[in-house]
């Protein structure tokens, strides 16, 4: 670190922050970007921290409450840096000596890789009670320069999320949400600008809790992330001081009914925030960084690089409702197709009569659909005698109104609001501040991992109840929501510090909580309960903008009725993540299962660099009705490429890989081998030509550089 007067700097070679402290001691994030670059942009900033409470003022006019007394009065303290192995950290302390509020800003970003992650922490020196409504996770002003043209070149970048239709990226001109205004009308203390919040208690339901901002003439790209697991966040991207800005929360009062009470001498802390940056890549390299960077944040685990396949008995299979007689020849051709573990999902916990939502909490398997004296165990130990690790299905969180639990366990054990439970589809949901919440939890994941030897679990969540909870004395339903989500997040930690060997997957009804605060515990991410092959290609190719690729978790459906393209089509939707088998694989006919077989086997070919390798877009972020669609998986060797081709284009596209330009390569067809595609690569464009003959089809390349030196 480095100090001017009235200035410091900080960061590492990928990454360069300058803080310049005002005359009254006011700090303000002037500069963030590559260390010796010539721009500067020097009075486009806003506070450090942007706090409101109530009785202190909403500050100037806007989409949001930034730049209030609070945050516009805190003063530079002290500040610190520090590294701790591959970690820069930069601590900046500030204080407001009229209220005694005390802020500590903390910067984290991993050696070399240019992303930035921030979170506050707030503690009250004062002698009064201080009714928090908002506080900032990250804000920085500095994201274009101080140029009417920048803002006219930018896009902004967001991400639609619905059940079924996960992962919808959007790109549109800056000016239609921020338009330019002139004459009379002037953006001196307040702005427009675009902004986006969670809803619920799912965190990614609507949108995804990401944004970005690219400069489509330069390629400056800018991608950020709210990591929170519940429905309370928020971001907006607009113009102030004649720049482009962002600010990132977690839950407020005016969105998400969130207030917190800081008394004298405690302590409040927000929820994380990160921010990716690419000087000239555009969204491609601002996604490489922040995969780079997910991966260095989350929890290790060795299943990031194993990355076993899985077959689940549930997507166009047994669609919840597995027995012994159904799952034995499931098992035994799942293990025929090479797959390493094997999951029950829903429905195994109750009755065969198709009414067991609202009974579920017990977790103990229904006898009607495991009969005989082993029970479940029978399936279970002949998961096992064919080599495969069993898992089970389990919705963790909730106590169906039936259950035996929703009379055992205390009132005080689950989300209420006005006194009362809050029941949402027949089912109650558990607060997991409360002991009683977790230790049920605990006993039931100690029974199925550690005396029946469950190595895997799907931990899904089906219900949104709404706002969240006030089961504390004047707690807003947002503050016990967040305070639910970390202690759901600590009991995640718990489970996996005493099974550290237990793989977890994140599912909400497909992609409904798809979001870096869990995926930095859990091993993988179920994508979507999309049942049509077709609709999943998107869904499929745009996953890596938001989980690594080795955590995406993609079904691969094959059915008996399916052509072979579809059988291809679908198998192929999964081999740049990781494969979730399932299907009617016992009814299929000899060829489909060969390329069943097959797609199993090339994905083992080429597992072991997935975990090392990041994404790009040959043909743009997906659309969701695009008719070709690409992802590419890069390693410093090697380019793996899944192309789709759907119904009702033409046979070829051209792909653009501009990491490859001027390098001359082999292009390899990986799958399906009796794939009548054609491909030429053109090193001076960058381009590869691809015709896939027949629609649905899909093809895995993998392109080599044969230069010598090439990249």
């Amino acid at each position: 670190m480095t100090e001017e007067q009235g200035t410091f700097h900080w960061g590492h070679e990928a990454l360069h922050l300058e803080i310049l402290l005002a005359d009254d001691g006011s700090p303000r994030l002037t500069h963030l970007g590559l260390p010796g670059e010539a721009q500067r942009i020097p009075g486009a900033s806003l506070p450090l921290v942007e706090v409101t409470a109530a009785g202190h003022g909403r500050g100037w006019s806007g989409n949001h409450l930034v730049g209030t007394d609070l945050g516009g009065r805190l003063r530079h303290r002290t500040h610190r840096a520090t590294r701790d192995g591959d970690w820069h950290t930069l601590t900046v302390h500030l204080h407001d000596p009229e209220t005694g509020l005390v802020a500590e800003v903390t910067y984290r970003s991993p050696d070399g890789i240019p992303v930035l992650r921030s979170e506050v922490t707030l503690r009250n020196e004062g002698q009064f009670l201080l009714h928090l409504e908002s506080v900032s996770s990250l804000t920085v002003g500095c994201l274009t320069p101080q140029d009417p043209a920048a803002i006219d070149a930018a896009d902004l970048l967001w991400a639609e999320n619905d059940w079924l239709a996960e992962c919808r990226w959007q790109r549109q001109p800056m000016r239609l949400t921020t338009p330019s205004l002139s004459g009379r009308v002037s953006y001196g203390h307040g702005r427009a600008g675009f902004a986006l919040n969670g809803q619920g208690t799912w965190s990614s339901c609507g949108r995804l809790p990401m944004g970005g901002l690219t400069d489509r003439r330069t390629g400056r790209t800018w991608v950020w992330q709210v990591e929170h697991n519940g429905g309370g966040w928020r971001w907006e991207c607009g113009q102030r001081d004649k720049a482009a800005y962002t600010a990132l929360f977690g839950p407020t009062d005016t969105h998400h009914g969130w207030r917190h009470s800081l008394e004298p001498g405690t302590v409040f802390r927000t929820v994380p925030a990160a921010l990716s940056f690419s000087a000239d890549g555009g969204p491609d390299a601002a996604f490489a960084a922040l995969t780079r960077y997910r991966r260095a944040q989350r929890r290790p685990h060795a299943d990031h690089q194993r990355l076993p396949v899985i077959f689940n008995d549930y997507m166009n299979c047994l669609m919840g409702d597995p027995t012994t007689a159904k799952l034995l020849p499931l098992i035994d051709a799942a293990a025929d197709a090479g797959a390493e573990y094997f999951v029950i999902d829903a429905g195994l916990y109750d009755g065969d009569d198709g009414g067991w939502w609202d009974s579920v909490g017990a977790w103990e398997p229904a006898a009607s659909r495991f009969p005989g004296e082993r029970g479940i165990h029978e399936v279970l130990d002949r998961v096992r005698e064919r080599g495969m690790v069993p898992g089970l299905w389990l919705e963790p969180e909730v106590i169906g109104v039936r259950s035996t639990m929703a009379k055992s366990l205390p009132d005080e054990a689950f989300f209420r609001r006005d006194g009362a439970r809050v029941t949402e589809a027949g089912r109650h949901h558990l607060d997991l501040r409360h002991p009683a919440a977790r230790a049920h939890l605990d006993q039931v994941v100690d029974r199925l991992v550690g005396a029946w030897g469950v190595g895997y679990l799907k931990l899904d969540h089906n219900i949104d109840p709404g706002s969240g909870t006030s089961a504390h004395p004047g707690e807003t339903p947002g503050a016990g929501l967040l305070g639910h989500n970390r202690a759901h997040l600590a009991w995640l930690d718990g489970i996996l510090d005493r099974y550290p060997h237990l793989v977890v997957e994140n599912c909400a009804s497909g992609g409904m909580r798809w979001d870096h605060a869990l995926l930095s515990r859990m091993q993988l991410q179920s994508t979507s309960d999309q049942q049509n092959l077709h609709l999943y290609a998107p869904i499929a190719a745009s996953a890596p903008t938001t989980v690594t690729p080795e955590q995406g978790a993609v079904w691969a459906y094959p059915q008996p009725e399916d052509s072979l393209d579809a059988v291809a089509f679908t198998m192929a939707n999964a081999l740049l993540g990781r494969i979730h088998l399932s299907g009617r694989i016992p009814q299929l006919g000899a060829e489909a299962r060969a390329l069943v077989h097959e797609a199993v086997s090339a994905y083992k070919a080429i597992r072991a660099d997935l975990p090392q390798a990041v994404p790009s877009w040959p043909l743009g972020l997906p659309a969701w009705d695009a008719p070709w669609i690409a992802l590419a998986l890069r390693t410093p060797a090697t380019t793996y490429l899944t192309a789709w081709r759907r119904p009702g284009t033409d046979a070829t596209a051209a792909l653009h890989l501009p990491h490859l330009r001027d390098t001359a390569a082999r292009v390899d067809l990986l799958y399906p081998s009796v794939s009548r595609a054609v491909s030429a690569w053109m090193p001076d464009t960058a381009e590869l030509s691809l015709t896939l003959p027949t629609a649905p089809s899909a093809v895995l390349l993998r392109i080599t550089a044969t230069d010598p030196g090439a990249p």
